[in-house]
């Protein structure tokens, strides 16, 4: 199996966390960002992550790509979520001052479907107008974004669960958050609370999913 992403992408990030999970061979493509058409070839849109399957056929949607994974052995299956909706709306929450922080960074922080100058003008061009400023103004304001987002950890810290207290299993609710947490450890200047470093820890040790402390500005 092939799975074509992009390492900055949350939604990717979901899939990216189940072949080492799963012990599933998994081979793993980074897309330009700004190569449309590679993605319109095989599922008809422009969307990641793609699957493509061991009879060659593609499939999409981040969520089905995970349960498809899922299903491939009956190893360390993926428990139900619940805390969905606490984290939907935590994600709500922050996802504006995530936003800002990030997008800028990811300029940045050597992402490999944004090596070239093109694919980091397309992404800015993109991205530039959910935010409702430019990626300089964004940067600029880094303490502001931090200052909004700090009490939203503390916040998490309280009701956050540790992999660890359910025999070291992943949930759908580690597919829906940590994805996002993880590609915050992308701001160097953020303090963490304990209990969500721990978290980003156990999650990294049975994902692989690498944390990106030592790329990060």
């Amino acid at each position: 199996m092939k799975l074509f992403a992009f390492d900055h992408c949350p939604f990717c990030l979901r899939a990216l966390m189940m072949p080492a999970y799963k012990g599933l061979k998994v081979d793993v493509v980074y897309l330009d960002n700004d190569d449309v058409q590679a993605r319109i070839d095989k599922v008809g849109a422009n969307m990641v992550p793609i699957l493509q399957k061991e009879d060659d056929s593609y499939m999409a949607e981040s969520l089905d790509v995970v349960a498809y994974l899922d299903s491939q052995n009956t190893s360390n299956a993926l428990l139900a979520a619940t805390q969905q909706p606490q984290i939907e709306a935590w994600l709500n929450e922050t996802r504006m001052s995530i936003s800002r922080l990030l997008f800028p960074r990811w300029l940045r922080a050597g992402q490999p479907e944004l090596a070239t100058d093109s694919a980091k003008a397309y992404f800015e061009a993109k991205k530039t107008p959910f935010i409702e400023m430019s990626f300089a103004q964004a940067d600029a304001q880094t303490q502001t974004w931090i200052a909004e987002l700090t009490p939203q950890l503390e916040m998490l810290a309280q009701w956050l669960v540790l992999p660890s207290a359910r025999q070291n299993q992943l949930s759908y609710d580690d597919i829906l958050l940590f994805p996002h947490l993880r590609n915050l450890t992308v701001v160097r200047e953020l303090q963490w609370p304990e209990h969500v470093k721990r978290y980003l820890d156990e999650v990294q040790k049975i994902t692989q999913v690498p944390l990106l402390h030592a790329q990060s500005s």
